[in-house]
């Protein structure tokens, strides 16, 4: 087990990302505290897997001040930070409303910034134990290209890269490595609500074809699963990456790799 011993929070724990994360650091041997606004979260469903729930609404700062209180009350230290908790929406600049355009910073840039303040110092005296910890943010592939239709998503995911790489400088030298996960097309509930919606995903169009069109698009032809995106964050989380820090890791099948990319 790669994560023994460890201490991990995973933000937006009950999406469909999350889920896997935690899964896989259980099974790894972390203690892990399911960071989110209900136990159920975005699945409607509680999962009894031995994960401590911490109720979290990242745009607040008093939870986030709470939440990593009760994990400093218990442990005193954590080694591993997963930023995983986001929203998107399905607009034009034009389109989007200024109270949509600050709930995306505040849910995607904002919470990844305040989870992190007040994580660092726990971080830290983690890294004082002898090994690296590790703080993973969520970017986007929209982050360096764009779809159509997701003007403050793509706003905010370059925003987070730029602060993962800040964070990597500054605190490297404390012994916390820093890194952003990049997705592609995953196969979660918010990619079921782009194929649905009314913005660049679905439009009135049939759902299969849509999701046949975006499958094919792939060099892969497939899209990814929370699995997939849960073991490049086991890896980054454990010290076998204690070389990794400052860097984009795009998971897409790669579909950025290509020279024209796909528009529905």
């Amino acid at each position: 087990m790669t994560l023994q011993g460890k201490i991990a929070l995973v933000t937006g724990a009950r999406g469909g990302i999350g889920r896997a994360i935690v899964a896989r650091f259980l099974k790894e041997g972390a203690a892990v505290y399911v960071a989110d606004l209900t136990p159920e979260g975005s699945l409607d469903k509680h999962d009894d897997d031995g994960s401590h729930f911490v109720k979290l609404d990242v745009t607040k700062e008093a939870d986030a001040i709470a939440a990593m209180d009760h994990v400093r009350s218990t442990h005193g230290k954590l080694d591993i930070l997963v930023n995983a908790a986001g929203i998107e929406i399905e607009k034009t600049v034009e389109e989007t409303t200024l109270e949509e355009w600050n709930q995306s910073f505040a849910v995607n840039s904002t919470g990844t910034f305040l989870t992190s303040k007040y994580a660092i110092p726990l971080m830290r005296a983690a890294a004082k134990s002898g090994s690296s910890a590790s703080l993973i943010n969520f970017g986007s592939y929209d982050g360096f290209i764009a779809d159509p239709g997701l003007a403050a998503y793509c706003a905010t995911k370059g925003a987070v890269h730029a602060l993962t790489r800040a964070m990597a400088c500054d605190h490297g030298p404390e012994g916390i490595r820093v890194n952003a996960i990049c997705p592609g097309y995953i196969d979660t509930p918010m990619l079921q609500s782009f194929f649905e919606g009314d913005g660049s995903g679905g439009g009135g169009g049939n759902i299969e074809t849509l999701q046949k069109a975006v499958r094919d698009v792939h060099p892969m032809r497939t899209y990814g699963t929370p699995t997939d995106i849960a073991n490049l964050v086991n890896w980054l989380a454990g010290d076998e990456a204690r070389y990794a820090s400052g860097q984009l890791w795009v998971l897409d099948g790669g579909l950025s790799a290509q020279v024209q990319q796909m528009k529905l």
